[in-house]
């Protein structure tokens, strides 16, 4: 009977853990599967305007700022990389800096960062916005109009929401007392949420400001 009950304990100390995916992540990819969906169908728009009204597409693309929406998106993209510095202090289980360097900096000082770079992002959309309307490009002033505005008013909510969810994981740190596994996971799933809308924004770029 020892000897039986030995084989078992030995037999379940020598059989692997199974690493399960987390929930969390899994459902937030699976989310920003959908938004992929509802950000092609933007495109669509985009390109269907574009091939049916050339004349259209061709006066109001003249009347954007293609240089300052150059440098507002490098600070989107820029945005990105100070986030994923905030993930790599997050796995080593560092919350906040243990000194001023940028090297010594922890989760909370690489998303205060990002925050402030998204925060400048937004300002400046809001920026071009003003200037366009100044221009009598609105909403409703044609069709090209509309596309745009729902395209990129709609990409500013995301980044928006991005930017509450920076303050949201930030403040989980100040309200715990142990930085732990859950708060670094909500860490990462946020990253992946602004890598996502860095990305849609590089790909609205192009089609909005390139393709001319």
């Amino acid at each position: 009977m020892e000897s039986v009950t030995s084989t078992v304990l030995t037999s379940r100390a020598t059989t692997p853990a199974i690493n399960r995916p987390n929930s969390v992540a899994v459902g937030t990819i699976v989310w920003l599967g959908s938004e992929v969906m509802f950000f092609a169908g933007l495109f669509a728009i985009y390109f269907t305007l574009r091939s049916t009204s050339p004349d259209l597409w061709a006066a109001s693309t003249e009347k954007l700022n293609v240089p300052f929406a150059t440098i507002n998106t490098i600070i989107l993209v820029i945005s990105s990389f100070w986030c994923q510095f905030g993930v790599f202090a997050a796995e080593r289980m560092q919350p906040r800096r243990t000194g001023w360097k940028p090297t010594q900096w922890g989760m909370v000082e690489w998303f205060f960062l990002t925050y402030a770079f998204g925060a400048i992002f937004v300002a400046g959309q809001v920026w071009e916005y003003a200037t366009l309307v100044s221009e009598h490009v609105t909403l409703s002033s044609d069709a090209y109009g509309s596309a745009f505005y729902l395209t990129t008013g709609f990409h500013a909510l995301h980044v928006t929401g991005g930017l509450i969810a920076f303050l949201l994981v930030i403040g989980r740190v100040f309200a715990v007392k142990n930085f732990g596994h859950k708060e670094a996971t909500s860490a990462i799933v946020v990253s992946y949420y602004w890598h996502f809308v860095d990305v849609v924004w590089i790909g609205l770029f192009l089609v909005i400001y390139v393709l001319k």
